[in-house]
């Protein structure tokens, strides 16, 4: 079983090498600026809870994240990882693994957040912020790697 794990990581290092560095940078900078249309959505429904009720901000960061998951898949599909198979056919694959791509790193966030809030005192305010840090390089490579996946990196 190691052996096989092993094999299987051999194989994804390779093939990140084999990348056009070029082309991932570009990638990264895109997703970027598509985080940052994610983060505004998702904020702005987190902040907009908040305010309706303090001690609502988890449902706050679960709206959120829904939201802004859907805006994710949107601008990837069209403007990062578009690629000659992004047209019609698999839309729906490619839609349920941003969701768990995405899902995956949004539970782990909001583990993180309530981490922070209930355990270090972070201010609820602050503390969303903090776990971009660790959320959007996971996010790039689980999308670039598995949900947007092109013909040629698998």
């Amino acid at each position: 079983m190691k052996r096989i794990i092993m094999n299987g990581l051999d194989q994804k290092i390779r093939k990140f090498n084999s990348c056009d560095k070029n082309q991932l940078v570009i990638q990264f900078v895109k997703f970027g600026l598509v985080g940052i249309s994610n983060t505004f959505v998702s904020w702005l429904c987190y902040y907009f809870i908040l305010w309706i009720n303090a001690d609502l901000y988890i449902l706050g960061s679960i709206i959120g994240s829904i939201l802004s998951i859907a805006n994710a898949f949107f601008w990837n599909d069209h403007f990062v990882f578009k690629n000659d198979h992004n047209k019609r056919s698999g839309m729906l694959k490619r839609l349920i693994k941003t969701y768990i791509s995405y899902g995956g790193t949004t539970l782990f966030s909001m583990i993180l957040l309530w981490v922070e809030v209930s355990i270090f005192h972070l201010n609820k305010k602050f503390a969303p912020p903090v776990n971009l840090i660790i959320t959007i390089p996971i996010n790039f490579i689980l999308n670039k790697f598995w949900a947007f996946k092109d013909k040629e990196n698998r």
